[in-house]
């Protein structure tokens, strides 16, 4: 027989969700309906896709080798889709985004939604390095990147380019300056990001630029997360200026002499780009 493309959606549901109860809940079928699905792609070809216990599900190595092929399957199956459904006028749809940092898009999407309410948003945040992975794994239709990337694959819109800032709290010594040097960081505790954060990667280099190594106090998940340890007054955090936002209890100061800029650049698949949505998206942003 040839593979169902039943099987194949059940399969992949469960690959992408991470088990078969959110798989059904997703492909709005019964749990037992996924199961049977699976169970019987397996059955006909004598393979194992995935490794089960009672808590999880985790893909075998060719089960990872067929999700491979299922991403682009359904990418292409959804390209068709909006092709096909072209004429109601983006009545309805989903766009998936994956950012670093979502103020860099909030106007963006806001008018988005005014002039088409009938697309669905949803926004998945992560450092570059995640928000970039997901892009590739077809499991977001564009991707908000801390630093501008050279990748014939993608299609790329610079958004922001924005110096660097320290921030303390209110009742911090330094709450008082106006500005600080890469060299009053020598020494003093940091709160920064985990590795493949963007944010992290250029304030170390910038220290070891004049000879300094950062005093790490605290490595964190996420950029909320390196405010509320900073707000703890457990170190110094460092961000892009455009992300500092307004909290009246941080300060930020300037670093005078940091020479590295926050460049925020919006991607998406070349191969994608022609998608309805994508593209229409692209042209809101070009157009302001």
């Amino acid at each position: 027989m040839a593979v169902s493309h039943s099987q194949l959606k059940a399969f992949h549901a469960v690959a992408v969700h991470g088990g078969f109860t959110r798989a059904a809940e997703q492909l709005f079928l019964s749990q037992p309906a996924v199961s049977d699905q699976v169970r019987k792609l397996e059955e006909y070809f004598g393979v194992l896709l995935f490794h089960r216990n009672k808590r999880s599900v985790q893909l075998t190595e060719l089960g990872e080798r067929l999700l491979g092929i299922t991403q682009r399957l359904f990418a292409v199956e959804a390209e068709a889709e909006e092709l096909l459904s072209s004429s109601r006028a983006l009545q309805t749809g989903s766009l998936t985004l994956a950012v670093d940092s979502p103020v860099h898009l909030l106007a963006h999407i806001a008018r988005f939604r005014e002039r088409y309410p009938g697309i669905r948003i949803s926004m998945v945040t992560g450092n570059t390095d995640e928000a970039l992975a997901r892009l590739f794994a077809y499991k977001a239709d564009l991707a908000v990147l801390g630093r501008p990337v050279d990748d014939e694959r993608l299609h790329c819109v610079t958004l922001s380019n924005d110096p660097l800032v320290a921030f303390v709290g209110i009742d911090h010594p330094w709450a008082a300056r106006e500005s600080i040097e890469l060299a009053d960081l020598g020494g003093v505790p940091m709160v920064l990001r985990e590795q493949g954060s963007m944010t992290r990667q250029m304030i170390e280099a910038e220290m070891r630029r004049v000879g300094l190594e950062p005093h790490l106090a605290l490595e964190v998940e996420g950029r909320e997360a390196v405010r509320e340890m900073v707000l703890a007054g457990l170190g110094v955090g460092v961000v892009s200026a455009a992300e500092f936002g307004a909290n009246p209890l941080l300060r930020a100061l300037p670093i005078h002499d940091c020479r590295l800029r926050m460049t925020e650049t919006l991607v998406c698949l070349r191969e994608q780009k022609t998608r309805r949505l994508i593209e229409t998206f692209l042209e809101m942003l070009r157009s302001e």
